[in-house]
């Protein structure tokens, strides 16, 4: 009895042990312990004020949430930075009176990512965008520009997470 017992513990112990750490997120942070993410200065021409403090926070979170990385002021591993260089509306459709009847929000970040642990995966320049597309009728604030940002910024920093950490 003790000795299928002891067999039962081992194969637990294998099991568990087996395939060593796994993430779901599919990040791969290497030997890093540690990341950064700098202010992402809103350098765009038309300034959404808030907006650069917002994307830096969201891009925090999401690394926070999907690794065990802890964050850092300085030093970090991993080394994100970057700014926003673009944020404009254009219209999308138009209706039988030649008058907009749906708009578009573009944001575009530059990144530079720095693995000071492995070289090799710096990301130097790469721009990332994405859009929200809103009814003409609609104003681009309140309620309107935060579900814009919100969207828009999910998907950059996913996007970036993905160029920068996910193995697959």
């Amino acid at each position: 009895m003790k000795k299928i017992q002891f067999l039962f513990l081992l194969m637990l112990s294998f099991s568990l042990s087996s395939c060593g750490i796994y993430s779901f997120s599919g990040a791969d942070v290497g030997n890093a312990q540690t990341f950064q993410v700098n202010y992402f200065q809103n350098a765009a021409p038309i300034v959404e004020p808030g907006i650069d403090r917002t994307f830096t926070l969201q891009l925090q979170d999401l690394i926070q949430s999907q690794t065990n990385l802890s964050l850092t002021n300085e030093n970090g591993d991993l080394v994100y930075e970057g700014e926003i260089i673009d944020y404009y509306v254009s219209p999308m459709s138009a209706t039988a009176q030649s008058t907009a009847a749906q708009n578009r929000l573009t944001i575009v970040v530059n990144l530079r990512f720095y693995n000071t642990l492995d070289p090799e995966k710096d990301i130097l320049d790469r721009r990332f965008s994405f859009y929200y597309d809103y009814p003409a009728s609609a104003q681009l604030i309140g309620p309107v520009l935060a579900t814009a940002l919100e969207e828009i910024f999910t998907r950059i920093t996913q996007d970036i997470f993905n160029a920068t950490l996910a193995n697959w």
